[in-house]
């Protein structure tokens, strides 16, 4: 029997003259696509939707997000300052052509609670997105990067400045690259709201940059 021909989910190519990509093709077969869909449902990862870079929303006022206003900040080594300024932010992108948005679901009462059952589904969600990332390097692609949801939660207290006790699975944050996760959205025709009330469900958001 003739091998069934398979399925390429293909996307147009910017118009960027300056992009410096190390792939000539932008595509994901979608049985791949299939297959890290169904292992990400395990971690609470609902969706997965391939998407081109110039989606992306980089922007200065994102730092100052984190530097101000988040407790995270200076203390741990997903989140800056230990993590790639703008320019670098847009250096490391500007190497890539497509990526993966990933998106789960959450209900916590608890947010504003530091213990253990919101660090734990923290984990769960981070370790999922990290185990993508290393099951596409086993599919064949090598650039496969992770951005996470959240700050680090692998350990009660970070060690930063001191070295990380999980140097494998450790991964920037998608803020900590300057990433506006709103107006990338947006630019995706995905609409987003800001849950108001700790009882209401609320998305959270994982990026793998693929190609």
């Amino acid at each position: 029997m003739a091998q069934q021909e398979s399925k390429i989910v293909e996307f147009s190519r910017p118009n960027n003259e300056g992009k410096a990509s190390f792939r000539s093709e932008i595509s994901i077969p979608d049985e791949v696509l299939q297959r890290i869909s169904e292992k990400g449902k395990q971690y609470g990862i609902e969706t997965i939707l391939p998407f081109t870079v110039d989606n992306f929303e980089l922007a200065e006022w994102v730092g100052l997000k984190c530097r101000y206003g988040c407790s995270q900040f200076g203390t741990n080594w997903s989140c800056p300052p230990a993590t790639p300024g703008l320019a670098k932010a847009r250096a490391i992108i500007s190497e890539y052509s497509l990526a993966l948005l990933l998106i789960g679901t959450h209900k916590w009462t608890n947010f504003y609670v530091n213990n253990n059952k919101k660090r734990s589904e923290q984990v769960r969600y981070w370790k999922g997105t990290v185990s993508l990332e290393r099951q596409l390097f086993l599919d064949g692609y090598d650039k496969a990067f992770s951005l996470v949801s959240g700050s680090c939660a692998l350990c009660k207290e970070c060690v930063y400045p001191k070295a990380c006790r999980f140097p494998t699975e450790k991964r920037p944050t998608i803020e900590s690259l300057s990433i506006d996760v709103i107006g990338t959205l947006k630019n995706l025709g995905i609409d987003t709201t800001v849950a108001k009330d700790p009882k209401e469900l609320f998305k959270y958001y994982a990026v793998i940059l693929l190609v």
